[in-house]
């Protein structure tokens, strides 16, 4: 398959970096890396331009159960373009769909990153056992709550994710709830809400806030290698 149109950031980076030239099309939230060759945008990932894909004429379209949206790719399948999902909730369920996409389906030698990763997750040592609530969202605030990929690598890091067992993935709690949980730090990453130093914290002033690297949590590709080294980086200053 020569042709490839990636939904899915995460994707694009794993793709590009294992086969150049491939990606015909990606949205607008691919940005690693950052050269993706003639690669036209195609939209975002929860609206991407389903006629603009399919001019593409893509060998495959590559995808994610959760952040790109069934009707656009009942669409794709409509007008005969081949469609792949994704689905990665934890940390081996995203190297087998890795796997499975990048030698199963394109058919390449399995990528030195993927072992990379592999390797560096394996030796991962907690940084310390802390309870912890992570926003991902503000206005409303949103946090991650059950069977989520970021929360499982906080998992292995040490990190108790104090809403783990809510029954929805990524509940809506008042501000006033997450500053009274009693937690003992609060994770901000920045992406896909971009916290930063001077725009999440403020909001719980009692607690020690650790600023993270979307990518490195949320994204599963060749970021995968290096996320250990700096998330407990930063989880170690903010501790």
């Amino acid at each position: 398959m020569r042709r490839i149109v990636s939904l899915v950031p995460s994707l694009t980076e794993a793709v590009a970096e294992s086969a150049p030239g491939v990606l015909v099309g990606v949205t607008d939230w691919c940005t690693h890396p950052e050269d993706l060759g003639g690669a036209v945008r195609i939209g975002g990932t929860k609206n991407p331009d389903v006629r603009r894909i399919v001019e593409l004429r893509p060998d495959l379209v590559i995808a994610n159960e959760e952040e790109n949206r069934a009707p656009d790719l009942a669409a794709l399948r409509a007008a005969g373009v081949e469609v792949l999902v994704t689905e990665v909730r934890d940390l081996p369920q995203a190297l087998r769909e890795l796997d499975r996409l990048l030698v199963g389906v394109l058919g390449l030698a399995r990528p030195g990153w993927l072992a990379d990763a592999e390797r560096a997750w394996a030796g991962v040592e907690p940084v310390d056992v802390r309870t912890a609530f992570v926003p991902i969202w503000r206005r409303p605030w949103m946090v991650l709550g059950r069977d989520t990929f970021a929360g499982d690598l906080l998992a292995r890091l040490g990190i108790r994710n104090l809403y783990a067992g809510h029954p929805q993935r990524y509940p809506r709690v008042p501000v006033e709830e997450l500053a009274a949980a009693g937690c003992d730090l609060v994770v901000l990453p920045d992406e896909p809400y971009r916290f930063t130093a001077e725009d999440g914290p403020e909001a719980f002033p009692d607690l020690p806030a650790a600023l993270v690297s979307g990518r490195h949590l949320t994204w599963y590709g060749p970021s995968l290698a290096e996320a250990p080294a700096v998330l407990s980086q930063a989880l170690r200053v903010a501790l």
